[in-house]
């Protein structure tokens, strides 16, 4: 029987084991700062028996303010651009890997919507995928209700952090 809450997000159960796995392969181990998904792609990736050996944490971001003081955002990143922008994104993903000590970070920026947000429309989503210096930003543009483009980012993270392991 599938988790609920990967039956609600619609992922694909085995993705997610498969990362979980690839990581215990390696040694190495992921956190996540999160922003429109609320903490649910740490929520995902913890449905998988044996996670605790690779998942270091998640920080929930909800609020901007929470984007610097936690993840250690720039101020005058977030004062620039706003709250929903590729470069937080990043920032976001590895503020994630420093402050929880991982060696992967996934940070997630958006508007899930129904409303925009620093003129952003809803379904506009940055993705950051760090490891060690290096950070991969991804920019996707979403479509459906906020569930629909919450879950369609959660599922983008976890496979863009796939293809970051395999590629």
């Amino acid at each position: 029987m599938s988790n609920p809450l990967v039956t609600a997000l619609g992922l694909r159960e085995e993705r997610l084991v498969e990362v979980v796995e690839l990581l215990k392969e390696r040694g190495q181990t992921v956190a996540t700062a999160e922003s429109l998904t609320g903490g649910l792609v740490a929520a995902a990736l913890t449905t998988v028996p044996g996670s605790s050996a690779v998942v270091r944490g998640g920080l929930v971001v909800y609020a901007t303010d929470l984007k610097s003081s936690l993840a250690e955002v720039p101020p005058e990143l977030i004062a620039r651009f706003g709250a929903v922008h590729a470069d937080v994104a990043t920032a976001l993903a590895s503020g994630a890997r420093r402050v929880c000590g991982a060696d992967w970070g996934i940070g997630l920026t958006g508007v899930a919507g129904p409303d925009p947000q620093d003129g952003v429309a809803p379904g506009r989503v940055y993705l950051g995928i760090a490891h060690f210096d290096a950070v991969t930003p991804y920019v996707l543009d979403l479509t459906g209700d906020r569930h629909a483009i919450r879950a369609a980012s959660v599922a983008a993270a976890i496979d863009a952090l796939h293809v970051a392991l395999t590629g």
